[in-house]
């Protein structure tokens, strides 16, 4: 089968699209603050690729089949937070609007409970040594 340049024109976009999207887009560089505290931006990524492209007839038997084609991506992206860290704990600061749904509440709740549960766990621990 012939080689077809709908591939050639897809996996250079896709290459550049990669390029883009490097872990340090979605977790950024950490910044170090005098007192003590380090804060990580942390992004969402959406990414929407397509293309497509159609070969016409040749006029003469071994000519190179006239073709036409193209494709289109977008990258959205958007800061959502950052992740505070603080003598040994972390925790995640959002800057995105809150949570319209039970589910995405639940889910930014995680973070929180979590450490509500070390700091239980932690007390027991030392009631437990008293």
């Amino acid at each position: 089968m012939d080689k077809n340049p709908i591939g050639e024109l897809m996996q250079t976009t896709m290459e550049n699209v990669k390029n883009i999207l490097k872990v340090d887009t979605v977790v950024g560089d950490p910044i170090y603050t005098p007192d003590g505290i380090t804060l990580v931006p942390i992004s969402r990524v959406s990414v929407g690729f397509g293309g497509g492209g159609v070969e016409f007839g040749a006029k003469k038997p071994g000519d190179d089949k006239p073709y036409g084609g193209g494709n289109a991506t977008g990258v959205k992206i958007d800061p959502i937070g950052f992740l505070v860290i603080k003598d040994g704990s972390v925790r995640m600061v959002n800057v995105t609007p809150p949570a319209n749904n039970t589910v995405d509440r639940i889910i930014d709740l995680v973070p929180q409970v979590m450490d509500r549960v070390d700091s239980f766990i932690e007390k027991q621990k030392e009631d437990k040594q008293v």
